[in-house]
């Protein structure tokens, strides 16, 4: 007989699903259970990053997290955290497979900071532990549509989470690259211009103000957008200049552009996502293994744009 664990993640849905839970907006803590793919990557020399569950093997974070000198031993990814200080029943930790450093990675500001951590074994799915859904390359995301970025990092440029060091959840308004290079190229309190260059596999989001930013501790951390109840890992934190200051933007690797690199590594990932007889609200659809390619360009409650597949022969 399967045990309720078993019999429960059977019955799971395949990925960026989550339960129904009430959030307040702006930086705060989140709900145990709230984002279920929200990994915490941590060396054994204390570093702290972020990553996402995309499938029960495999983690997305970013390639500045890890130094490749280091064996995969070296980092333990926690799934199912919520308070890093106080004892959680649902927390697993896994020891990590191997990591793979996007090969073009040199710095952060110059692009290709994404990395893919397989882990040693399958993780069970839970309630606390599920995978987010990845967007096809296609998708096109719009302007001013709201996300969200969670971590454990700092709260202000040189303020550490304070115990229990609780999950922290923002909603930060999506910035096209052009306008944030225009907003980096404005002088700072200081007088000075970025040097920053906004490129195209990177994508910005945050507050012109400045109020609200993701922090150190929460890179590769995931950046989500939802659609239909679905959350879509769109960003990985990967680099900023500061953190809330004023036109300056934080910087997330842009998944889109490495959808194929992570399916040459994680094939398994093609086959999550909405399938059937309706169409997927951010790529591809799929019956079986059969692609329709009759191309109907539409917008979704005015935040996604992108062109979806007819379903059916």
């Amino acid at each position: 007989m399967k045990n309720l664990s078993t019999l429960f993640s059977s019955l799971l849905p395949e990925c960026g699903m989550r339960q129904q839970l009430t959030r307040i907006m702006g930086g705060q803590n989140a709900q145990q259970g709230a984002w279920p793919w929200q990994a915490r990557i941590q060396g054994n020399d204390g570093g702290l990053c972020g990553g996402s569950l995309v499938t029960t093997k495999w983690v997305i974070s970013a390639a500045h997290c890890f130094n490749s000198s280091n064996p995969p031993s070296f980092y333990t990814v926690y799934l199912g955290s919520y308070q890093t200080s106080v004892p959680n029943a649902n927390e697993v930790p896994m020891t990590v497979k191997r990591f793979m450093n996007h090969p073009n990675y040199t710095s952060p500001d110059k692009g290709f900071d994404i990395a893919l951590v397989e882990l040693s074994s399958d993780v069970n799915y839970t309630l606390y532990i599920q995978p987010v859904c990845l967007p096809s390359i296609g998708v096109s995301l719009l302007t001013g549509l709201q996300c969200w970025v969670t971590g454990w990092g700092n709260i202000a440029s040189n303020g550490d989470l304070p115990e229990p060091n609780t999950l922290q959840e923002l909603a930060v308004p999506l910035i096209d690259n052009q306008q944030c290079n225009t907003l980096l190229q404005t002088p700072s309190s200081t007088g000075q211009s970025s040097s920053f260059v906004i490129l195209n596999d990177m994508l910005c989001a945050g507050y012109i103000d400045g109020s609200k930013d993701s922090c150190q501790g929460d890179s590769g951390g995931p950046l989500v957008c939802t659609q239909n109840s679905r959350w879509y890992l769109v960003g990985a934190v990967s680099f900023g200049e500061g953190c809330g200051q004023p036109n300056r933007p934080g910087v997330y690797t842009r998944l889109t552009t490495y959808y194929d690199w992570i399916l040459s590594y994680a094939p398994e990932e093609s086959d999550m996502g909405i399938k059937g007889q309706t169409c997927s609200v951010l790529g591809n659809c799929r019956t079986g293994s059969q692609i329709y390619t009759d191309q109907l360009g539409f917008s979704l409650e005015d935040s996604f744009a992108f062109q979806c597949c007819q379903c059916g022969p």
